[in-house]
């Protein structure tokens, strides 16, 4: 009597299992130029295909969720000392005449790093809120429209890494132009040694970017 009881549950459990598994949305399957390249930003992949796939079972969704905080978490951490930075240097003078940050165009760089960097630790604090609280299912829901649904769902992802990333490039900006702009030669040859690295490692990554984005649509392209 246990055996066959244990095999009715079986049974009638793997159904209920089989329903869950649902298949990729229409809207999934034809996507603007803006949400290929928002699926790729916020997921490394130019499509939803693979993280529709990660919505079936909960340990996927699960590691999904670990990642997508963790990446939001280091981004606070990274926003954090920007805004910390940022303060430290707009509310202090220059220690050394030779290189004066105080100037008007650095310091409204630096000013709006500050701003940013507030931005970005607020959008990713609601933004890990929101996956701490959300669940497979209602992630579902919310993607099956398609449209803008999906878009505010990789925004979430994707604009507080935008804006700790254009504070970053705010500060770097204020720097070059506070170093730039000293008398002392010494200075402006590191500051010009410091731009040279900057866009050698930037090419570096939009290179690599690039190259997995071109390659991430081919193979897109192949499995369908």
């Amino acid at each position: 009597m246990t055996s066959f009881n244990s095999t009715e549950l079986h049974v009638t459990a793997d159904p209920r299992a089989l329903a869950e598994e649902q298949p990729l949305p229409e809207a999934f399957r034809r996507t603007s130029l803006l949400t290929r390249a928002l699926c790729f930003l916020a997921l490394g992949r130019p499509d939803l295909d693979d993280h529709w796939k990660s919505l079936q079972s909960e340990q996927a969704f699960e590691t999904v969720r670990s990642r997508s905080c963790t990446i939001l978490a280091s981004t606070i951490t990274t926003a954090s000392v920007l805004l910390a930075t940022s303060c430290v240097f707009i509310s202090t003078g220059s220690p050394v005449s030779y290189f004066d940050y105080t100037s008007p165009a650095p310091h409204c760089l630096l000013f709006v790093s500050l701003m940013l960097a507030m931005i970005a630790m607020l959008t990713s604090g609601s933004s890990i809120i929101r996956w701490l609280h959300t669940d497979r299912h209602w992630t579902q829901e919310q993607l099956k429209p398609g449209g803008y649904f999906v878009l505010s769902y990789l925004l979430s992802i994707v604009t507080p890494i935008f804006f700790v990333a254009c504070s970053l490039h705010c500060f770097i900006f204020s720097m070059l132009i506070a170093g730039f702009s000293s008398k002392s030669m010494i200075c402006r040859a590191i500051t010009a040694l410091w731009l040279a690295i900057y866009v050698v490692n930037i090419g570096i990554i939009l290179m690599e970017t690039v190259w997995k984005y071109a390659t991430s649509l081919n193979h897109a392209r192949y499995r369908q």
